[in-house]
């Protein structure tokens, strides 16, 4: 999968990661670790499922990256979505997890999740706010050995394979539909 986006004048690229991009998924995630939104990521882990990423890419660099981890056999968690701070406000985690939601249906997902202090961003996406134990696979692959557990103040968020993603209003289209008469 490889998808040239277009942001403003400036194209990005949307793409799936391989081993090679591990360290550029590192330092994405290490930075996003010191705001204190992200568990750590080892080096080895990131190389060792970098085929689950995909990265966007501006100028050969990757400045946001996201992660579709299977919990199930039915059910799959978007995690380490990361963008860089001089990069929000585009869009581009919106296009990826539009993205990886696409790839979740294509191999058979029936539910996605997601785990967010701020859930807005997922619930605008069409995700839908539920208990902690509604997703009993991420409690028990990640939350029941994690020392936050039951304490993290992070929603779980699940969209339902046939629920309808949902497209933001962009900037640049709340401008034209609030200029258009």
């Amino acid at each position: 999968m490889t998808t040239r986006v277009m942001v403003g004048a400036e194209g990005v690229l949307l793409r799936a990661c391989t081993a090679a991009d591990a360290p550029a998924l590192h330092r994405l995630i290490g930075a996003h670790v010191e705001e204190g939104r992200l568990i750590p990521r080892t080096l080895s882990e990131l190389g060792a499922h970098a085929s689950r990423f995909v990265a966007v890419e501006r100028s050969q660099t990757v400045i946001a990256c996201a992660e579709l981890a299977p919990l199930s056999s039915s059910v799959a968690e978007i995690r380490s979505l990361v963008v860089e701070a001089r990069a929000r406000g585009e869009g581009l985690a919106s296009r990826m997890v539009h993205e990886l939601t696409r790839r979740a249906r294509h191999d058979g997902f029936g539910r996605v999740c997601a785990f967010a202090h701020d859930p807005g961003f997922f619930v605008g996406l069409g995700f839908s706010i539920v208990p902690h134990a509604w997703v009993p696979e991420k409690i028990a692959h990640d939350c029941a050995g994690c020392p936050l557990f039951r304490t993290c103040g992070q929603h779980a968020l699940v969209l339902d394979r046939d629920a309808p993603i949902v497209w933001p209003v962009e900037a640049a289209d709340r401008h034209a539909v609030n200029h258009a008469h």
